[in-house]
């Protein structure tokens, strides 16, 4: 919703959850779980779910979920 919202009159998606409003001002819409998982311990984990969501326009964050337990994404 939040996303509709701010490109609602000629505002444009981008990737990794990047966003562009009807005035040029830049956002990026950060689920509150991305921080925890790009900084676990398990450094294996989080290049998982950097790299899961460096293929994402909007967020997934299931898709983050399973690529952190290693499992398929898509």
């Amino acid at each position: 919703m939040l996303i509709w919202a701010l490109t609602q009159g000629g505002g444009s998606p981008g990737p990794c959850g990047w966003l562009k409003d009807r005035f040029g001002v830049s956002w990026q819409i950060v689920p509150r779980i991305l921080p925890r998982l790009l900084k676990d311990a398990n450094q294996e984990a989080a290049g998982r779910v950097m790299k899961a969501m460096m293929q994402m326009g909007k967020i997934d964050i299931a898709a983050l979920k399973r690529a952190y337990e290693g499992k398929p994404v898509a």
